[in-house]
C-alpha cells in the first residue's frame, strides 16, 4: 500500500458562537489525529480557486487532479446509481423539495427538512415516471432520500442554467428564497429545448407531487411536502477522465462518490447506506457515518496488499454545516477520530497520507463557502507543533486543489 486519500466533507468552518468562538475542529477532541498532524506537514488549500464557493462535483474532481470546468454532477451522479448514458442524454442532479406554490414559488425547504424516506421517494418517483409527459423518453430515479437523477433521452446540449436557486455553474449561489426556471447559455435551439424540457419537468413535477397521498400523509404529520423537483447541473455526455495512476480503491455510499470513483478507475467498495427510520435524521446520520468507519476499516484491512491507494470519504460532517449544528459537527469528528483515526494511525505505517476537505460548510452561513481547507501531509521530515486546523493550517504554505495528489501521493 503506498497512500490514502481521506476527504472529510465540508469539514472546515468558521469560528462559531456557540462553540466559544472556537471552529468544531478546534473545539473537537482529536488525540488520534493530532498524534498523526504532528509527524505530518499541515498546509491550506483553495479546492478549485480562490475566492469561488465550489460545488462538491467540480472540488472532488479537483482534488483528483482534474480540470474543476469538466465536472458536471448529474452525469457523474447517473454513473453511481448505475444509469448508462449515451452521448447527447441530458443527465441531472435533482432534489425533492418543497415550494408554497407555483405562483409565488417560495422555495420553504430545498431538502424537505431532510425526513423524505427513500420508500416514500420510490412512490413519488413512480407517480412522476407515469404522469410526467415529455415529447422525449425520460426516467426520473430516486436515490438516496431526497436526492435523485433525472435523464432526458436524446441529443441535448447541457449549456443551460440550473432550476435550482441555490447553485450556479458549480458554484454555490447562497439564494434559496424563489424557484428558478432554467435558461439557455447561448442562443442554439438545442440549448433552449433542453432548458424548455427541464422547466416543464418541474412545473409539471409540481402538479403530480402536491396533492399525491404521500404528501397528504407528510402534511397531516406536520413533515414538509415533497412537492417539487429541482434539478441542477446538467451533463450531456458520460464523463471520461484519465485513469489515476496506480491501482485505486474507494470507499462508496452515496452516488456522487461511486460516480467519480468509477469515472478515474478506482475499484468502489460498496455498502447499503442505513434506512431513515421515523423522524430521527441525525440518528439516521450517526448511524450511517458509524458504518462508513467500519467499511473503512474493512476495506483497508482486507484489500492493503491488492491495491496502491485508498480514497475514503466520510460525507456526513458536511450536513451539520448547512443545517448550523455546530455540536453535531464536533461530536462527528470526535467519532471519527475515535473510532478511525486510533485504527488508521497503526495501520498507516510508512504509507502516505492526505487528509483534507472538498470545500468549507460554515455553520453559520449553512452553505459552501469560498474559505480554504487545512491538509494534512503525513509522513512529514520534522515533527510539527500544528493541529489539522483552520487556524494553524493558514501558517503553512498556499495549495490548489489539482496539485495536492500530484506533489504527494504520486511523488517520488
Amino acid at each position: 500500500m503506498k497512500g490514502v486519500f481521506i476527504i472529510l466533507d465540508g469539514i472546515a468552518d468558521e469560528p462559531c458562537s456557540q462553540l466559544g468562538d472556537k471552529t468544531p475542529l478546534e473545539a473537537a477532541k482529536t488525540p488520534n489525529l493530532d498524534e498523526i498532524a504532528k509527524k505530518s506537514k499541515i498546509d491550506y488549500c483553495y479546492t478549485v480557486k480562490e475566492g469561488v464557493a465550489p460545488e462538491s462535483s467540480p472540488a472532488l474532481v479537483s482534488l483528483f487532479g482534474y480540470d474543476p470546468n469538466f465536472a458536471p454532477r448529474g452525469p457523474l451522479e447517473a454513473r453511481g446509481i448505475g444509469i448508462k448514458l449515451k452521448n447527447g442524454d441530458l443527465a441531472l442532479r435533482c432534489n425533492f423539495a418543497t415550494i408554497e406554490n407555483m405562483d409565488n414559488l417560495k422555495l420553504i425547504d430545498r431538502r424537505v427538512g431532510r425526513t423524505l424516506t427513500t420508500e416514500e421517494a420510490k412512490i413519488l418517483a413512480k407517480a412522476l415516471n407515469e404522469n410526467v409527459k415529455l415529447p422525449f423518453k425520460f426516467e426520473f430515479y430516486p436515490s438516496i432520500q431526497h436526492r435523485g437523477v433525472l435523464v432526458i433521452r436524446g441529443g441535448f446540449s447541457d449549456n443551460i442554467s440550473n432550476a435550482d436557486p441555490g447553485y450556479g455553474q458549480g458554484v454555490v449561489a447562497g439564494n434559496e428564497d424563489k424557484l428558478v426556471f432554467s435558461e439557455p447559455y447561448d442562443d442554439e435551439d438545442d440549448s433552449r429545448l433542453s432548458a424548455e424540457l427541464v422547466n416543464s419537468f418541474v412545473r409539471q413535477s409540481f402538479q403530480v407531487l402536491d396533492k399525491h397521498p404521500i404528501n397528504a400523509a407528510r402534511v397531516k404529520k406536520g413533515l414538509y411536502s415533497a412537492n417539487v423537483i429541482l434539478c441542477r447541473d446538467a451533463g450531456s455526455s458520460p464523463l471520461r477522465f484519465k485513469k489515476l495512476p496506480g491501482k485505486w480503491m474507494g470507499l462508496g455510499y452515496l452516488p456522487l462518490e461511486i460516480g467519480l470513483g468509477e469515472s478515474v478507475g478506482m475499484s468502489v467498495y460498496k455498502f447499503r447506506y442505513p434506512k431513515l427510520k421515523g423522524l430521527d435524521v441525525y440518528g439516521n446520520l450517526y448511524d450511517g457515518l458509524e458504518d462508513a468507519i467500519k467499511y473503512a476499516k474493512k476495506m483497508l484491512w482486507w484489500y492493503k496488499n491488492k491495491y496502491d491507494y485508498f480514497y475514503i470519504h466520510f460525507k456526513e460532517t458536511d450536513i451539520p454545516g448547512h443545517d448550523n449544528r455546530p455540536f453535531d459537527k464536533v461530536k462527528m469528528i470526535e467519532m471519527i477520530d475515535k473510532d478511525f483515526f486510533s485504527y488508521l494511525k497503526k495501520f498507516i505505517g510508512n504509507s502516505k497520507l492526505v487528509v483534507t476537505a472538498d470545500h468549507a460548510t460554515p455553520c453559520k452561513k449553512k452553505a459552501h463557502s469560498a474559505d480554504p481547507v487545512p491538509v494534512l501531509f503525513y509522513p512529514a521530515e520534522k515533527e510539527s507543533w500544528k493541529r489539522f486546523i483552520e487556524r494553524d493550517a493558514l501558517t503553512g504554505k498556499k495549495l490548489n486543489g489539482r496539485s495536492l495528489l500530484k506533489n504527494t501521493l504520486f511523488s517520488k
